[in-house]
């Protein structure tokens, strides 16, 4: 009897731990985020534009610009936020169109959004400027760094999808056929009325957990989604590497910010090429694991193609990160933190 209580203090313990992890993995980043000294503010742009951002304790050291990818916002960086600003002085912006930022679509292109930024740090921050993006937001310090030099003290990448985005590329890959393709689709017929449970139906994913499983999940989800529309959905009994596919697509977004990737109106006037071989200050490009399905890409880019990126670059090295996910500050945070505070290290 002795054991069996035992038996059953340990399941209920690791019962117990499952819940709160799940209960609270968004909650505490967040909790801990904010006693680390994240401030949450708006600057005014020269014409009129509004930033949402969140900026962390000064304490004289040197400025970081953190652009978060598609669908996201700044406080997607919360897990590695405390530990970055006790090297940097840290600033991570809304993009267009996303969170509290202005959601105007004539801003939806890269080259655009990469001018208010360097705005941004020319008269908010005030100095030289290490700056890290992801995904999406990763293009965009490749084009400040390209363009406004002046401005930047080196770029940090984080998985961005150089060349798996252009034209010949961009139909085989996972982002396209189930992210932008998918939207459009779902634009084209009368059945559905509502994107998320769309994606839902469409999802990827079924084929993994099967139909019992993804059905009972959808449900749940559509139904948290309901009662809460204007939070990331999130199912306490699922762990946080299948919450997160809940939550990427029910962040507060302009879906219209993802149909300039379908008419490529985002990349007016950017050749991938060519903006990395203008880049000479020092680019880290980190990369995540590349999987395939078929011909179909589950992953940013390719391995060739991060080798491409490094290749151009003038000063560039790449570090491959050993994570499933794109998003490396989630997934990895003390990898991620660890190659700011390398790369600061090198520079100072």
């Amino acid at each position: 009897m002795v054991i069996t209580g035992i038996i059953t203090l340990i399941i209920a313990l690791l019962v117990c731990s499952y819940f709160y992890t799940n209960i609270t993995y968004i909650k505490k980043p967040l909790k801990e985020m904010y006693k680390a000294g994240f401030t949450e503010k708006q600057m005014k742009l020269k014409d009129g534009t509004i930033l949402n951002y969140g900026e962390g304790p000064s304490n004289g050291k040197i400025p970081l610009l953190l652009i978060h990818g598609q669908g996201m916002n700044w406080e997607d960086y919360a897990k590695v936020l405390p530990g970055l600003s006790k090297h940097y002085h840290v600033y991570a912006v809304d993009c267009h169109g996303h969170g509290e930022s202005d959601w105007n679509p004539e801003k939806y292109k890269a080259k655009v959004m990469a001018a208010d930024f360097a705005e941004f740090i020319e008269v908010e921050i005030g100095e030289k400027t290490v700056v890290s993006g992801h995904s999406s937001g990763g293009m965009i310090a490749a084009w400040m760094a390209a363009h406004y030099r002046e401005l930047v003290l080196g770029t940090v990448i984080e998985d961005s999808p150089f060349f798996s985005t252009e034209l010949d590329r961009r139909e085989n890959t996972y982002v396209w056929v189930y992210g932008f393709q998918m939207y459009e689709d779902f634009k084209n017929q009368d059945e559905v009325k509502d994107y998320f449970v769309y994606s839902l139906k469409n999802s990827y994913w079924r084929n993994m957990f099967g139909d019992f499983l993804w059905n009972k999940f959808s449900k749940d989800a559509i139904s948290y989604h309901e009662k809460h529309p204007n939070e990331p959905v999130h199912l306490v009994y699922l762990p946080p590497q299948i919450n997160r596919m809940f939550e990427a697509e029910t962040y507060p977004f302009d879906r219209k910010f993802g149909e300039t990737f379908y008419d490529n109106t985002w990349f007016e006037g950017y050749n991938q090429a060519e903006v990395l071989s203008k880049i000479k200050s020092p680019t880290v490009f980190l990369k995540a694991n590349t999987t395939y399905d078929g011909n179909l890409l589950v992953a940013a880019l390719s391995d060739e193609d991060a080798d491409r990126v490094v290749e151009l670059l003038e000063c560039g090295i790449r570090i491959d990160i050993d994570t499933p996910g794109h998003d490396i500050h989630y997934d990895k945070p003390k990898e991620f933190t660890d190659t700011l505070v390398r790369f600061l290290e090198d520079k100072q």
